[in-house]
């Protein structure tokens, strides 16, 4: 069995705590390793040896710490048929799927690679007389990043390589039910030339978490997952004094006009709602059609692209859609929540309830779904499922439709498939939701723009990545300089006015 524990001070260690998690293969339903769950000793231990090395490595110019990240981007590449096999192996997502996760996390490492630029202050020559200002943008020391399941090569890197190129020392706390690629992503920095303590990455639980948001040392944290414990971190690492920003959970809509191209739409549909087994914060998990005849068209148009689908183990190669859930407490809440949605009265269109796999019975793999004529007081509305269920809200007009989405409590992403460009720029104008889909399923932004939702989606001032990330992990240092040649005798009682 294999044994995972910590990756501290450019090297692999074994837990001390005596506590360990089991990690499962999603597609067997077999555990294949047990990951070490850190103690508030150990965490504090690594944070401590990560602030010494910190010192050195903020003092090192900005270039060359982006040279670690475009070395750091050659070894991606190099290994990126390795660290998907070992992502689908312990999360359960296909072969491609894994490469995108890496490959959007790497993206972001690119874009790193230009803090030379993104870490200059600003200038100003002769503010007054014989006075200049300008501005430094200086790390914060140690951040924290706690990241979740479902991209365990995304998340990690959009946290950990703004945070190094800045200048900080990172502590990551990756997922415990999926935690190998963290630990290879640390092996990589470590060979792209990153000193040894500047990365740490600890393997464990809430008591890691709660040693995160209660250590001194940390200045910044970072957090995806869902709104509770979102909130929860959110509230006691800014009680702590901390700069926190927390991602939580989604509820994404598509509103279908009925000028829509009906193929496209429904493509779209099945592509972001099924996609890795809808374990995705901005999967499609509503429809929303505008009028009954849009609705009939649609959801004719969805069933055989969804009884279609094929769903099976990561080895399977391209010829599987979707792999299975993660662990077997997420497969039976999905399935808990499907028997809601039919107790509750919407009606079950595709039924995948009774999906099993010859071969892998034991595995967590769960069938599509497709619910018609939800209504927003149902569970299987209210709720994220975070599983291959689509659910279909009939609306009887483009205002109806758009309200609904305004008053979902969630706010991460949103989509409209039309062909009317009026209809499609209000919609992106007056829609309270972060990231806006104009005939694009899944708007997730590129590396250089940020990513963020609204609402209850995101607790905090600022996105991720893109020149947000650069704000987060930077504080800004203001200087006025005045020279003494010229500068009149006596003491001066007022704010200067630069005149």
């Amino acid at each position: 069995m294999q044994q995972i524990g910590h990756w501290i001070n450019g090297k692999h260690v074994e837990g001390t705590s005596g506590r360990t998690q089991d990690v499962w293969n999603p597609a067997t339903g077999e555990v294949q390793a047990k990951v070490a769950l850190a103690s508030k000793a150990e965490l504090d231990a690594a944070v401590a040896d990560a602030a010494e090395a910190q010192i050195k490595w903020a003092a090192t110019n900005p270039q060359r710490r982006a040279r670690v990240m475009m070395a750091f981007v050659s070894l991606l590449h190099r290994d990126m048929d390795k660290l998907a096999e070992a992502l689908s192996r312990e999360h359960g997502k296909t072969i491609p799927d894994a490469k995108g996760d890496v490959q959007r996390g790497l993206e972001v490492v690119e874009f790193c690679i230009g803090a030379p630029h993104h870490l200059k202050g600003e200038y100003t020559d002769g503010a007054g007389p014989g006075i200049d200002m300008y501005s430094m943008r200086q790390p914060v020391g140690v951040a924290a990043g706690i990241t979740p399941f479902n991209f365990p090569a995304m998340i990690p890197l959009w946290k950990m390589a703004p945070a190094l190129v800045c200048g900080n020392a990172f502590i990551l706390k990756p997922s415990e039910r999926d935690p190998s690629v963290p630990m290879m992503l640390a092996e990589l920095m470590q060979e792209a030339g990153l000193p040894d303590g500047v990365l740490q990455v600890i393997n464990g639980d809430k008591e890691s978490v709660d040693a995160i948001l209660d250590n001194e040392t940390i200045g910044a944290i970072g957090f995806v997952g869902s709104t509770p414990i979102a909130e929860y971190i959110y509230g006691r690492g800014c009680a702590n004094g901390k700069r926190v920003q927390c991602f939580g959970g989604a509820k994404n809509h598509m509103i279908i006009m009925p000028d829509a191209d009906m193929d496209q739409a429904a493509d779209a549909l099945v592509g972001a709602g099924y996609g890795a087994a809808g374990e995705r914060c901005m999967a499609i998990s509503v429809a929303v059609p505008v009028g009954e005849e849009t609705a009939d068209r649609l959801i004719e148009k969805l069933v055989p692209k969804i009884e279609a689908l094929k769903v099976g183990p990561y080895t399977s190669g391209n010829d599987v859609d979707y792999g299975p859930v993660v662990t077997p407490m997420a497969k039976e809440n999905i399935l808990r929540l499907v028997q809601t949605g039919v107790d509750q009265g919407a009606e079950l269109v595709v039924d995948g309830r009774d999906f099993s796999l010859q071969g892998y019975e034991d595995g967590f793999f769960v069938g599509p779904h497709l619910f018609d004529r939800v209504t927003p007081d149902m569970d299987i509305y209210k709720q994220e499922i975070f599983g291959p269920v689509l659910s279909t809200v009939r609306a009887g007009s483009y205002e109806e439709a758009l309200k609904l989405a305004m008053d979902n409590e969630y706010g991460n992403g949103i989509a409209i498939f039309t062909r009317d460009g009026d209809a499609a720029r209000d919609f992106a104008s007056r829609v309270n939701v972060g990231m806006i889909g104009i005939n694009v399923p899944i708007p997730v932004p590129l590396a250089y723009h940020t990513f963020g939702g609204w609402k209850k989606s995101a607790f905090g001032d600022l996105n991720q990545h893109g020149p947000d990330a650069f704000r987060f992990y930077t504080k800004t240092k203001t200087v006025t300089s005045r020279w003494p040649s010229g500068i009149k005798e006596g003491g001066e009682f007022t704010i200067p006015v630069m005149e």
